[in-house]
């Protein structure tokens, strides 16, 4: 209805911190906004009324509140408690209910708070005042867009400090929700592409060939959450196509690195149906932080120092046979057209001759294992360039722009 007032979801722990969420609400309503408070507390009682109780949060997980309580083991109850939220931050969006949503707390209400946005659609305005925000937030953000502001004081109690949080919060989140998203005169075909340091002049001449081509390219950095983003994306039904040609992810988990995407990293693509062009770049890395921080059984294999807080390990024959097999499992699960490209002359910009990454036969040991793993029919295409190379660039954005093709023309019926 136009003119009805936006609906901010608050989300807290009512019991410890009714006082301060009181606040956020006078605020955003003094704003023009609809506060709606939902409780995610679980132990004492309520200090304000809220619209949905914690008992219904519990009730969409699934469990029982009173079980949790006697229950003595906090983060069962609280992974129940988010799972909950999620539930109810999902149905209220889809009724219509929810157009932006705050949060404040500590660990254990930043990890149900989140868990409740993590649920909802990408662009919708997500906003966490947390003790933990200037910290590691990956585990609370994962790959949604939630703004993380640190709360600077505890959430306990109003004072000088927090008031001013609370209300650049309360003033955050309004601005977010009335903001107008700017409108796109040509909606083109959205493409993504992943991308590391050592693969940005691969990508960057392959997306210069595809967006002549009336596409736009999203460009995602594979550190991790970059490749979790870009298939979350995938799977929401955003992209027309992928050009995965940073698969990097894969080493990380295979070597526990620090960019870690998933055992799943690269099956969105293909569980959706879309073209895709898988490339292993950069597999010949995984990823860690300052030097300290490379596990003891890594100190005596080839490390390099790429920068203050980050260092590069070179992935040896037996990791690479293993990432092969999981390059070769995304594309036999593929839906869509798809294909595979390896640049027989080196994975990266390291991994050149007579750099430091160079290594053949470990780049042979994953081009071995996509080769025998894969499924007939999936092209495998070898080109004797290094990633960085343009033709090798050309020959992958080439590539995709055919399968797209396939893909229309399977689609209007064509042979």
């Amino acid at each position: 209805m136009t003119g009805a007032k936006k609906t901010i979801v608050l989300a807290g722990a009512l019991d410890t911190k009714a006082a301060e969420f009181a606040l956020v609400k006078a605020l955003l309503e003094k704003q023009g906004m609809r506060a709606l408070l939902v409780d995610i507390g679980i132990l004492g009682q309520a200090g304000i009324a809220p619209d949905i109780s914690r008992d219904a949060v519990a009730e969409a997980a699934g469990v029982d509140l009173e079980a949790l309580r006697r229950g003595d083991e906090r983060e069962k109850a609280l992974n129940a408690m988010g799972r909950g939220l999620a539930v109810v931050a999902r149905r209220l969006y889809d009724e219509g209910q929810l157009d932006g949503i705050l949060g404040m707390g500590g660990s254990g209400g930043t990890t149900v708070a989140t868990a409740g946005m993590r649920a909802l659609p990408l662009g919708l305005p997500k906003l966490m005042v947390s003790t933990l925000a200037s910290g590691d937030v990956r585990a609370f953000v994962g790959a949604a867009d939630i703004v993380m502001v640190p709360s600077i004081v505890d959430v306990a109690g109003i004072n000088r400090i927090s008031a001013r949080v609370y209300a650049n919060a309360a003033a955050a989140i309004t601005g977010m929700v009335q903001a107008e998203t700017p409108a796109i005169a040509d909606e083109k075909p959205l493409v993504t592409a992943s991308m590391f340091g050592n693969t940005t002049a691969c990508v960057d001449h392959a997306r210069s060939i595809i967006e002549s081509q009336g596409c736009e390219v999203l460009v995602f950095h594979a550190t991790g959450v970059g490749g979790r983003t870009m298939e979350n994306l995938i799977g929401e039904g955003y992209i027309a196509a992928s050009l995965d040609i940073t698969m990097t992810e894969l080493a990380d988990e295979v070597c526990g690195g620090e960019a870690s995407a998933g055992p799943e990293r690269g099956l969105a693509a293909s569980r959706a149906g879309l073209p895709a062009v898988l490339v292993p770049g950069c597999v010949d890395m995984a990823n860690f932080g300052a030097l300290e921080s490379v596990p003891e059984k890594y100190q005596r294999r080839n490390i390099y120092r790429w920068a203050p807080t980050a260092t590069l390990l070179r992935t040896n024959i037996e990791e690479n046979q293993r990432i092969g097999g999981m390059i070769a499992a995304a594309a036999n699960a593929a839906t869509g057209p798809v294909a595979i490209l390896l640049p027989l002359r080196g994975l990266s910009m390291l991994d050149s001759a007579g750099k430091a990454f160079w290594d053949p036969a470990a780049d042979a040991a994953c081009f071995d294992a996509i080769k025998a793993n894969v499924n007939p029919g999936i092209p495998v295409i070898e080109l004797e360039r290094n990633i960085n190379e343009p033709p090798f660039a050309a020959a992958a954005a080439e590539t995709l722009l055919d399968l797209m093709r396939q893909a229309e023309e399977q689609l209007a019926g064509r042979p």
